[in-house]
């Protein structure tokens, strides 16, 4: 166990007020999935939900900068889909409008934590948010726009739904998993089409050259996966991602 217990914002999801939910009727949810903060903790690292300041209830001075400077990293978690208008681009369909929200309020807050120096690991949305800020553009969805690729998001089966990957040799990745080949479970329907600026691949889909890792090439720690590892179980044939958690906590400095 590490010599202190880092301090690991989670970007919360977001059920937006819903007058016909039946608990919490017409309020704004904010959350984090359970076994994400459990994969955290599994290094001793205490994940802390960072909820937004913004929205119809917003009271106090409280902002996001405030966060970066008191956690030591930032972990942007899965969910919905990006808006496209946040790079520029028009909803194919209005089910691929995602959360604009959500968006602005993830944008802002890792803007706080590389301006802080901060660490930060992005998971599946987090890695698509992650090429977004940077100024990428995405995949609304992939077998709408890329016709013949592999199945990166089947319902049913969900995180059992698995591919291969291929990690690009002697990549930061590569290094820290020891190894330039893997499965990994695949439960999103969009990805990147153009790679923002200062961000460098890391890992690919092994038959559809779907960018499944990225980097980013600054002074700052980010890197990110399409994947989710803390969906993986022992025995479930995929990459173990616990390098990948070490090297993202390495990467912290106690507060």
């Amino acid at each position: 166990m590490r010599a202190h217990r880092p301090k690991i914002g989670v970007s919360a999801g977001f059920f937006h007020a819903d007058f016909t939910r039946p608990i919490f009727t017409g309020k704004t949810l904010q959350y984090v999935e359970q076994s994400l903060a459990h994969w955290i903790m599994s290094s001793g690292a205490l994940p802390v939900m960072i909820p937004s300041p913004d929205g119809e209830t917003a009271r106090g001075d409280v902002t996001v900068a405030h966060y970066a400077a008191w956690l030591d990293g930032l972990v942007l978690a899965g969910g919905s889909d990006v808006w496209p208008g946040s790079y520029g681009h028009e909803p194919l369909r209005p089910e691929w409008s995602g959360d604009r929200v959500r968006d602005a309020y993830e944008i802002a807050l890792l803007g706080a934590f590389v301006d802080a120096g901060k660490p930060v690991l992005g998971i599946c949305r987090g890695l698509q948010l992650v090429n977004v800020a940077w100024g990428g553009t995405l995949l609304q969805d992939i077998d709408t726009e890329q016709p013949g690729a592999l199945v990166h998001r089947d319902a049913l089966r969900y995180d059992a739904n698995q591919h291969e990957v291929i990690l690009e040799p002697g990549s930061r990745l590569a290094s820290w998993l020891g190894r330039e080949r893997g499965i990994v479970n695949s439960v999103h329907h969009q990805a990147i089409r153009d790679l923002g600026g200062g961000l460098e691949v890391q890992a690919r889909a092994a038959t559809d050259g779907i960018i499944e890792a990225i980097r980013g090439t600054g002074p700052t720690f980010v890197a990110a996966v399409q994947w989710h590892p803390e969906f993986r179980r022992e025995g479930d044939g995929t990459l173990d991602d616990a390098p990948l958690l070490e090297a993202f906590l390495d990467a912290t400095t106690p507060t």
